[in-house]
């Protein structure tokens, strides 16, 4: 029954063992009394020591201890140098310790129905005694050692300061009463019991007069009466009873009862919880007996033999839900671990596990059996249990998701008093449980500071709980492990017993039954009273075997193939069957047999779809893994006749989720259909579905996966909560327990696109409804709508990712701790808000607010102490979360603290109940709380928080749709109240001027700078919602600060630039053109030029920023009549680039290096004897050549032009119409046709090319191509040679011919025209080539512009770049398409 958790193999037997209550802390002593703490979770030994002998590391660390704080070496021997002899006894101490041992007591005698009144099992918590340090205390024959594991030095109190005699056990004092010092007892070899002060490490106590003997075992318990109580066993036999109770003083006491025990001595004594009952005490003795005690009466209730001839040497209190009828665990000297049942009853023995099977098979050997010597069940976790044997430590588990056999009834309408219903002992019982009146502080109200400091209303202190336990007159017909489970609507109750197998479903208003069957498992379903069960067929009898057949060995093998048989057909003949539940109780069978499937079924989860979990070893594949991706639809049972609620799975699961090892094995189906939905999945522990059928979760081993279902099932994201047992939702709440902690998981589906439409769908169809319904009642002419002025109101509705929060509310350690996923980044300090405090703050610290009102300052309250054992969680009721553990007793964790509140008010929907509950919370932690109400939606309330910040406040304006209260917060953040009231524009010298005035200026340009960005959100959330007012506000500040150097980015000037425009602002456009030419941001300012439409005043940002290469491009694309003089200022500035500088020295050796980087230079000399360079755009022959811009004069050509034709350097003209009337052909700009006859021979060399040029320029007719690839076409220019020859007489011919080649132009003729070379560039700044030469190239009236790749031509083995220029007119060649 029992799995294996952690194992650590050793050579030595382990004779001593125990656990720590809160830490995976083990520690063990062997038989060669060496003492080691091990952390079972992690696999890793934390500390080890030779405590039998001297550790010579523990005696360096001494010495070196006591040369640090000065001290002289002591005469006599040190206590770490002294032998310790054997390890009688090993144990943990430390507050948690403390606090868990003391509730051990309580708990258990609050059981007893005469306890006092004052005797519960909640109690405050105490106050620390050991400063935080944890002390791992060792019981030698000559010494106790305390050693703090966090310091690691130690303390070693030999046994001369106790009366010299030999210590053989020891066990710790422990009181409630404030102010208590912490109390170790040491059961002395002469019988005496002392006493050691762990403060001042001196005797103060000694129990003496009540044994013969040596002492073998101590332990304290708590009597029903409240009285702290001793008991001692003894080598004589005796169990004597001591009073614990007293002060610190020291004393001699004498004892209160004596017991006659055991013969030969007792062993080990453990006390039991009973449910219902006083407590009791187990002791085990050398006479291999058991005997129980009552601790009322102190008599003797039953004495057993656990294993025939085998005497018990480690016994352990055990209560587990999943064996409800064990209560004691035990080991002797073999491989098994022992419980026994009901001893006070049948007190019948039976192996719990056997070890061999758990451990590595390489451990165990033919000569080597496993052996047990000594065993400990975990005290808060009792699904573990850690034994030491003779080949290491084992630390087994046994099913920690098994909960107590308990279920709540739904809440009376109008009562305070809630119920749950729970199966003991063949037997249906009721707990009611309510908050008690008199023990807790009124919950939610203004409550008054206590005298200790904190509020009465939110404490940490255990809530006081009022309970009362009732009979049923129903028996139940098992009493063996049961779950249990209650209908939708809270009128039917389901008992299913796994082991038998068998149901039963009774009906809550008179306890009847009306349906049972054979099943071993059941789900219901969560919107009407139906139900699945997993139908079971009766396991066949497994025959007897008649003695003497065949070995003992054989009959056990064929038994267990035998029964191992009857399972499987068993569990092959099971099939789910689908029942409902009428209103007059009775049950009809819906489906008899679902899915269809032939694997065995072992697992069914009830919800809003009925989940079903397969046995089977298929693996799917890492696509498959993702197969809930692909559901397309999931009907809902009480959505609609079989319709699906669900559209699509828009994202599945992530598939690093689901790793492929993990079968995928759970299917889905429809409660409606019975149809499976979707393909198979991972097999979830458990699964939860909310109320409102909105939100469910999938439990898994290590993490729990969160989905939204409407409009459509999308995944929200997982939480690394790892062996969670339940969960139960609240609203978007998620109370989940672990075996250690208490948590709730905040989730919130966030605003995605499918919602957006599905909105707008609903818009659309409640539209149509009520227009069908109006002309259904008025006819069609209701319809008409008269045309008036509208108020058209822009919604705009912001995205709004998923929110998964996680807090802690409960665990076992006594000292707060917070989860890593908790820790949030601390908001920023914006400039001129103090909100932001620091977090370093005691845990209980509270301040007082306005009126009386306590104000915690605290974001989250410390972690409550949570119930031992599992649990079953109730949900939220009264303002608290209610647990039920496996004594059914009922918990109350409070939810009081504000942080905790207003986030549970937040997620129910009470947001504005929320912000009032923030008065209560420090303002320092309103920007958390801030942000958590707008991840779930609330960003208008959350602006009523008086403590967010400016920044957050700004978040939440802009997501509320505030923007007014948006741009107040801007202003107030940047201090740009009064920046862009005096001017529409500032430049920079007005900006200078008015900063030297005002100084809070410079402020407030930087502010702006700093914001920019959410100015610019501001100012399109303005324009989506039509308020344009706001936008101009924010214009005005980012126009000033705009004009300000280095104030704002290139992209951020020209996000503003668009803005200006889109909103008219023309003037302010102008000037922050003229403001960025004059602090010289040419590319922002031409480009706001640009947008404003201003060619001039475009050139004059490029020209007067130094970008002439980009002004001499746009003066070209323009025909601005300043191209001349701005293409010579571009040569000069080239020119003035290339001049050759030497800044240092040059040596031989660095002239000859830079003569072979440049061949065409035969030495540094002839550096200045580089021709100037010319770079000339298309249309100029030379700089000393002036541009011909003739304006149309009245003449007889000036008639027969075109409307349309452009004069070369002229301005562009608009565009023509395209419906003008034709024209003739000869008065267009497209020359006439070439007779190809008449075609000149291809050009050999750059000579022929000068003359064709000329020659095509003075017969007004272009030449014809000899090549279509390697010639222009017409209305193109003709190949341009370039200036890098081998020859230098080609390149002065080439001159001559195209200088030459230049008459007067005349616009009225349609023909070539001389036009220099247009220089490719890769970039407006980069220059690729040089061209000196010029040629001819036909030009129309139409827009040129240059078209790329260019064609290359080879001519005698030069390059020759040809760039073509063709009008806007005519169509593109194909291969530039």
């Amino acid at each position: 029954m029992l799995r294996l958790r952690a194992f650590r193999p050793t050579n030595e037997k382990i004779v001593k063992i125990q656990v720590h209550p809160t830490h995976p802390w083990i520690v063990t002593a062997d038989a060669s009394d060496h003492v080691s703490v091990w952390n079972w979770e992690h696999r890793q030994v934390i500390y080890e020591l030779k405590a039998g002998g001297v550790d010579e590391r523990r005696l360096v660390g001494a010495r070196l201890d006591k040369l640090a704080e000065g001290e002289a070496d002591a005469k006599g021997k040190p206590t770490e140098a002294i032998k310790g002899g054997s390890v009688k006894q090993v144990s943990f101490y430390d507050d948690d310790v403390r606090f868990w041992q003391l509730w051990r007591n309580r708990a258990a005698a609050a059981e007893a129905p005469s306890a006092a009144s004052h005797i519960t099992s909640a109690f405050t918590s105490l106050a620390p005694a050991t400063k935080g340090r944890h002390f791992l205390v060792i019981c030698c024959e000559n010494k106790a050692i305390f050693l703090d594991l966090v310091t690691m030095r130690g303390r070693d109190v030999p046994k001369q300061e106790l009366d010299n005699k030999s210590l053989l056990c020891m066990e710790f004092l422990t009181r409630s009463a404030a102010g208590d010092i912490p109390l170790v007892a040491f059961g002395g070899s002469d019988g005496v019991i002392r006493v050691l002060s762990m403060m001042t490490w001196r005797l103060v106590r000694r129990y003496s007069g009540g044994h013969k003997g040596s002492i073998s075992c101590l332990m304290t318990f708590m009597a029903s009466s409240g009285e702290a109580l001793l008991v001692s066993g003894g080598t004589d036999g005796l169990l004597i009873i001591w009073s614990a109770d007293h002060g610190p003083d020291s004393g001699e006491f004498v004892p209160k009862l004596s017991l006659k025990a055991h013969d030969g001595g007792v062993v080990a004594v453990e006390l039991s919880r009973v449910n219902g009952n006083a407590p009791r005490l187990i002791t085990i003795g050398v006479d291999k007996t058991l005997a129980l005690w009552d601790t009322i009466s102190f008599k003797e209730m039953r004495r057993i033999k656990p294993v025939p001839k085998l005497a018990c040497h480690s016994v352990a209190s055990w209560c587990h839900p999943r064996a409800p009828n064990l209560d004691i665990l035990t080991c002797v000297k073999d491989s098994h671990i022992w419980a026994i049942e009901h001893p006070t009853y049948s007190a019948l023995t039976r192996p719990l596990c056997e070890l061999s099977s758990l451990v590595p098979p390489q451990v165990l050997t033919a000569s080597k059996k496993l052996r047990v010597y000594c065993m400990i069940a975990h005290p808060l976790q009792p699904h573990l249990v850690a034994t030491g044997t003779n080949v290491g430590v084992i630390m087994s588990e046994f099913d920690f998701r098994s909960l107590p056999p308990a279920v709540p009834l739904p809440l009376a309408p109008g009562s305070r008093e809630h119920s749950a219903v729970y199966v003991v002992e063949r037997e249906l019982k009721l707990l009611n449980f309510q908050l008690s009146n008199t023990g807790n502080a009124s919950l939610g109200s203004n409550s008054s500071l206590s005298e200790s400091g904190r509020s009465r209303g939110d404490t940490l202190e255990p809530l006081h709980v009022k309970q009362v336990k009732k009979h049923i007159s129903t028996p139940v017909p098992h009493d063996s492990y049961s779950l249990l489970s209650m209908s939708s609507s809270g009128k039917y109750l389901a008992v299913v017993w796994p082991d038998i197998p068998y149901f039963s479903i009774y009906k809550v208003s008179d306890w009847s039954i009306v349906d049972s069957g054979t099943a071993r498992l059941l789900a219901w379903d969560t919107c009407r009273d139906r139900f699945a069960i997993l139908e079971s067929a009766l396991p066949l009898r497994i025959p007897v075997i008649p003695k003497g057949g065949s070995s003992r060995k054989a009959k056990e093998a064929a038994a267990a193939a035998q029964a191992a048989a009857a399972a499987a057909s068993a569990a092959s003949l099971a099939s789910v069957q689908v029942r409902i539940l009428l209103d007059d109780g009775t049950s009809n069978i819906l489906m008899r047999s679902l899915g269809g499937r032939s694997e065995p079924v072992i697992g069914l989860h009830g919800g809003a779809l009925l989940g079903v979990a397969y046995r089977t070893s298929r693996r799917v594949s890492p696509i498959a893994a993702t197969a809930i991706s692909t559901i397309q639809s999931m009907p809902l049972s009480g959505f609609g006749n079989g319709a699906s609620s669900f559209n699509t799975f828009g994202d599945g699961f992530s598939p690093q989720r689901f790793s492929p090892e993990a079968p995928q094995n759970f299917q889905l189906y429809s409660w409606e259909t019975f149809q499976p939905v979707g393909s198979l999945l991972p097999h979830p522990e458990w699964t939860a579905w909310d109320q409102t059928v909105e939100y469910c979760a999938f439990g898994y081993q290590q993490y729990i996966v969160i989905a939204s279902l409407r409009p459509q099932y999308r995944y929200l994201g997982d939480v690394a909560i790892p062996y969670t047992t339940s969960a139960v939702w609240h609203r978007r709440q998620l109370f989940v327990a672990t075996p250690t902690t208490i948590e709730v998981v905040f989730v919130d589906a966030g605003v995605a696109l499918i919602d957006i439409e599905t909105k707008r769908m609903k818009e659309e169809m409640r539209l149509k409804e009520s227009q069908e319904k109006v002309v259904a009642e008025h006819g069609e002419l209701a319809l008409i709508a008269v045309d008036g002025p509208k108020v058209v109101m822009n919604e705009r509705i912001a995205l709004r990712s998923p929110m998964l929060q996680v807090v802690r509310l409960a665990s076992f350690q006594h000292a707060p701790s917070v989860p890593p996923f908790l820790s949030l980044p601390k908001v920023p300090k914006v400039d001129g808000d103090d909100s932001a405090m620091p977090e370093e703050r005691k845990a209980n610290e509270i301040a007082v607010g306005g009126g009386g009102v306590s104000v915690a300052v605290t974001r989250f309250p410390s972690e409550q102490k949570r119930p031992v054992g599992p649990l079953v969680v109730v949900g939220v009721r009264d303002g608290v979360l209610w647990l039920i553990d496996r004594y059914m007793r009922a918990h109350a964790l409070s939810l009081s603290h504000p942080g905790i509140r207003c986030r549970c008010l937040a997620a129910y929907g009470d947001a504005v109940s929320a912000v009032k509950w923030a008065s209560r919370l420090g303002r320092e932690h309103h920007d958390d709380l801030a942000e958590f109400m707008l991840g779930m939606g609330y960003a208008s309330e959350a602006l009523h928080l008086p403590g967010i910040s400016k920044r957050l406040e700004f978040d939440l304006a802009m997501q509320g749709n505030n923007l007014k209260r948006a741009l107040q917060c801007l202003m107030t953040m940047s201090n740009s109240r009064d920046i862009g009231q005096e001017t529409t524009g500032l430049d920079l010298t007005n900006i200078l001027n008015v900063a030297s005035k005002k100084e809070n200026m410079v402020e407030a340009v930087q502010g702006i700078a700093k914001y920019v960005t959410e100015f610019l959100n501001l100012i399109d959330a303005a324009d989506a919602t039509g308020q344009s007012e706001i936008a101009r506000e924010v214009l005005k500040r980012l126009s000033a600060a705009g004009s300000v150097k280095g104030s704002l980015q290139g992209r951020e000037l020209r996000a503003l630039a668009l803005r200006l425009a889109n909103h008219g602002e023309l003037t302010r456009l102008g000037g922050l053109v003229n403001n960025l030419i004059s602090i010289g941001s040419g590319h922002e300012a031409a480009f706001a030029a640009a947008i404003l439409g201003d060619n001039a005043l475009m050139e004059k940002a490029w020209q007067e920023t130094g970008m002439l290469a980009e002004a001499v491009l746009h003066a070209h694309a323009h025909g601005r009549p300043t191209l001349k003089n701005l293409a010579e200022s571009w040569n000069k500035v080239l020119q003035r680039e290339i001049e050759h500088t030497r800044a240092v020295t040059t040596d031989a050796t660095a002239a000859f290096l830079a003569s072979l980087q440049d061949p065409k230079l035969p030495s540094l000399g002839d550096t200045g004897k580089k021709p100037p360079i010319e770079i000339l755009p298309p249309g100029m022959l030379t700089l000393s050549h002036p541009i011909s811009i003739h304006k149309a004069t009245p003449s007889a050509n000036a008639s027969q032009q075109e409307p349309g034709k452009l004069l070369l350097g002229a301005p562009p003209a608009a565009p023509s119409n395209a419906t003008a009337s034709p024209v003739d052909s000869s008065q267009t700009s497209r020359p006439p046709p070439v007779d190809p006859a008449q075609a000149s021979a291809p050009q050999s060399d750059s000579d022929q090319s000068g003359s064709a040029s000329a020659d095509s320029t003075q017969t007004n007719v272009p030449l014809p191509p000899a090549d279509s690839s390697q010639t222009s076409q017409p209305g193109g220019p003709a190949p341009v040679e370039s200036n890098e020859m081998s020859d230098p007489s080609e390149a002065a011919d080439l001159k001559q011919g195209s200088a030459g080649a230049a008459p007067p132009i005349d616009s009225d003729q349609p023909t070539s025209e001389a036009k220099a070379p247009e220089l490719e560039l890769a970039g407006p700044e980069h220059l690729v080539a040089t061209l000196e030469s010029s040629s001819a190239s036909v030009t129309t009236g139409a827009e040129l512009r240059p078209v790329a790749p260019p064609l290359v031509q080879q001519v005698q083995g030069s390059s020759v770049i040809v760039t073509r220029m063709i009008p806007m007119s005519t169509p593109l060649p194909d291969e530039f398409i």
